[in-house]
């Protein structure tokens, strides 16, 4: 499922979630029924904080001209192990390399 987003001349932006790919060009706006057209917008913007979407915004644009430089190797012991499932029955009798 996808939300996308339409906007009501008289009332404004609204949102609709429907399957991907399944958006028609306009809606009927639910207060007024009048036609509502498709708006295309970046996704999830509105959800989060306005200085945090900023903020990564410039820092994406800093790493690309100043990119943080790696002088040493981090210790061993400050490596996170990535937890990993428990062998199912099936898994258990695949090969292993």
């Amino acid at each position: 499922m996808a939300i996308y987003e339409y906007c009501c001349d008289q009332d404004g932006v609204f949102e609709v979630t429907l399957p991907l790919g399944t958006a028609p060009g306009s809606l009927t706006c639910s207060v007024c029924g009048s036609d509502a057209r498709r708006v295309f917008s970046i996704p999830n913007l509105r959800r989060g904080s306005r200085t945090a979407v900023f903020a990564a915004i410039d820092h994406a644009e800093k790493s690309r001209y100043e990119p943080k430089v790696v002088t040493s190797i981090p210790p061993t012991g400050a490596r996170r192990q990535t937890p990993m499932a428990r062998m199912t029955p099936a898994l258990q009798r695949l090969p292993r390399p």
